[in-house]
């Protein structure tokens, strides 16, 4: 057993642990979740190029009281120099050098569970959730889509609630699985940015966010992205956001809009 195959064992033993003390401790089961959209972004990444990015997923969220599952089956349409590799679901590729080519296709699946109020603090305003997350290597090799590889990420999020604004902050770790064509290291992710409460159905929210660089040639990447939400109905819920990048392996830009049915 290699050491990824080590790794995502033991967190996998972990947060089933966790989630099966959760679900035994309550399991209420809340209700589930649909959500589809479509995200456009474009950088040069380090590359002569522009690489345009599609990514169109459809994703299901099973909520109980203390945990949720997700799934995530995307759809991904890239235009750049052949021989370019994406190395994530969303983009983040390896630039080639070749012609520019469009390739289309299934994406990696991506099964994810999150634990919540791991620690809680009602005086305080605190709370800490726990997130692993598998992305499963789906995506068609030869046409650059995906590595081929399974990668596996943990994280940990806290929250700070104030009267209408919340702050919160990510830390985690994405175990990257070794490819032939790419050689890629395991990285360090964090987040940060607060959401400001417009109402009970308004949000706007602001995030900065950190990925340490994921092979040798490559920079870190670094993001700022900004975001409306709005709940449409009791069940509907609309989202709509744009993200720009601040080193040569980040987008230029991007944006997206999010639909979400429970």
């Amino acid at each position: 057993m290699n050491r990824i195959e080590l790794a995502a064992a033991l967190v996998a033993a972990a947060f089933l642990l966790l989630s099966g003390t959760c679900v035994v401790a309550d399991d209420s089961f809340l209700g589930a979740r649909w959500s589809t959209g479509l995200e456009y972004s474009s950088g040069k990444y380090g590359g002569d190029d522009d690489i345009e990015d599609l990514y169109l997923p459809v994703t299901l969220d099973l909520n109980f009281r203390r945990v949720s599952l997700d799934l995530t089956v995307p759809y991904l349409s890239v235009r750049a120099p052949e021989g370019t590799t994406v190395t994530d679901p969303d983009g983040e590729p390896v630039p080639g050098s070749g012609d520019m080519v469009t390739e289309s296709g299934l994406g990696d699946v991506i099964a994810g569970m999150t634990i919540y109020d791991v620690v809680y603090s009602q005086d305080l305003g605190l709370a800490l959730d726990l997130t692993g997350r598998i992305k499963f290597g789906t995506a068609d090799v030869d046409k650059g889509l995906g590595t081929g590889e399974h990668d596996f990420t943990v994280r940990a999020d806290l929250y700070k609630y104030l009267e209408q604004f919340t702050l919160l902050g990510s830390l985690g770790y994405k175990f990257r699985g070794d490819t032939e064509s790419v050689q890629l290291d395991d990285v360090l992710i964090g987040s940060i940015g607060g959401i400001y409460h417009v109402n009970d159905r308004h949000c706007l929210g602001l995030m900065f966010d950190y990925r340490e660089a994921a092979y040798e040639e490559g920079d870190a990447v670094s993001e700022l992205s900004a975001f409306l939400s709005q709940e449409l109905s009791d069940s509907w819920s609309l989202q709509l956001y744009l993200f720009t990048g601040f080193t040569d392996s980040s987008s230029d830009w991007g944006g997206g809009i999010l639909l979400s049915v429970s």
